[in-house]
């Protein structure tokens, strides 16, 4: 099969983050040429919650590789040319050829238009084969000439929310989310079981959301995931056909907890003591900074350092500038997922 690019469906900058979403430019398949496309429907698309409504796409095109299957399909790629959403993309089922050759055709399909579609969308590109959600390939999608517009008027659109439980999630428990699918028009319920995706890490982007639960008549649905799936991304899907027609995406936060040990509990007045440390975690590169106690209730840091990648670890210089016990303590701000924290208060004595 040949390898092809697709234009991947962003859903929401930690997906890019964690699973490295490609960002680099290739150029359309040389093999193949759009020569005009059209939406069978000249009305609006109304579309209302969780429904979605298929719509007809007629695609002339000319595929000339020499070893192309005769029964070789495509799909069309949507992008938003107007209105706000979520939705940045659609794309179309497989379309299949009616009329001509694979050399000279045309080909047919639907795109199914969800609710979160609301705004306008140009049928802007067209690639070799089936849309596979998350995929990537060799080539960018052929340009569409005069691309055509397809309207949608959404209402009654879903929004997704989640609670972790716990929150923040100790290092080596499990957790559970409690999610929610409700009508953002109304702020409430749908009234009925909903049926969802829910999955985890690689699976958030490369997946349509086939369905594998249901939430109750007030759209809550909770799952329980194992401490092996913490560092792992976190997803509801809305179920769609060829990609999802909505989600939300999460990590789990974790708790901020430090610890840190002077090479030396006593040391001359100017001298420099080593202060080793640790965040559990590994948060690489985030910030830590050695605080001192001046009076009786304020902290004031006095050196700061990064947590190094992989051990966590950390080095950190005191400074004693008086004679008698002086009150440390390393402080972690938050960080990426990770909440703040602080040390046990540690002392070094002046002499």
């Amino acid at each position: 099969m040949r390898m092809i690019r697709v234009v991947a469906q962003l859903m929401a900058p930690m997906v890019v983050l964690a699973l490295g979403a490609s960002t680099a430019q290739a150029d359309p398949d040389p093999n193949l040429t759009v020569t005009a496309a059209r939406i069978i429907r000249t009305t609006p698309v109304t579309v209302s919650s969780l429904n979605t409504v298929p719509v007809t796409v007629e695609v002339d095109a000319k595929y000339t590789w020499p070893e192309a299957d005769p029964n070789t399909t495509l799909h069309g790629i949507f992008v938003r040319s107007a209105g706000t959403g979520q939705l940045r993309y659609l794309f179309t089922t497989e379309l299949k050829r009616y009329s001509g050759t694979t050399q000279n055709g045309k080909w047919r399909g639907t795109v199914n238009v969800p609710s979160t579609a609301n705004g306008q969308f140009q049928l802007t590109g067209v690639m070799v084969g089936p849309y596979w959600p998350g995929s990537d390939g060799m080539t960018d999608p052929t340009p569409v000439p005069s691309p055509p517009t397809l309207t949608v008027v959404g209402t009654n659109l879903p929004k997704i929310t989640a609670r972790i439980i716990p929150d923040p999630v100790p290092f080596g428990q499990g957790y559970s989310i409690r999610w929610s699918v409700i009508n953002s028009q109304t702020a409430k319920p749908y009234g009925t079981r909903l049926r969802v995706a829910l999955a985890n890490d690689s699976a958030c982007v490369e997946s349509y959301g086939s369905s594998n639960a249901l939430t109750d008549t007030n759209g809550y649905v909770t799952k329980s995931y194992p401490a092996s799936m913490a560092g792992a991304l976190n997803c509801l899907l809305l179920p769609n056909i060829p990609s999802p027609s909505g989600w939300l995406s999460i990590g789990i936060n974790r708790p901020g907890i430090v610890s840190a040990t002077p090479a030396k509990t006593s040391a001359p007045v100017g001298s420099i003591v080593t202060v080793n440390g640790t965040v559990l975690g590994a948060p690489t590169g985030c910030p830590v900074y050695l605080q001192r106690l001046y009076g009786a209730t304020a902290w004031r840091s006095v050196g700061t350092a990064k947590v190094r990648q992989g051990s966590g670890r950390f080095e950190l210089y005191a400074q004693p500038a008086y004679k008698g016990y002086i009150p440390y303590r390393v402080s972690f701000p938050a960080c990426y997922n990770f909440r703040a924290g602080v040390s046990k208060t540690f002392t070094i004595r002046g002499i």
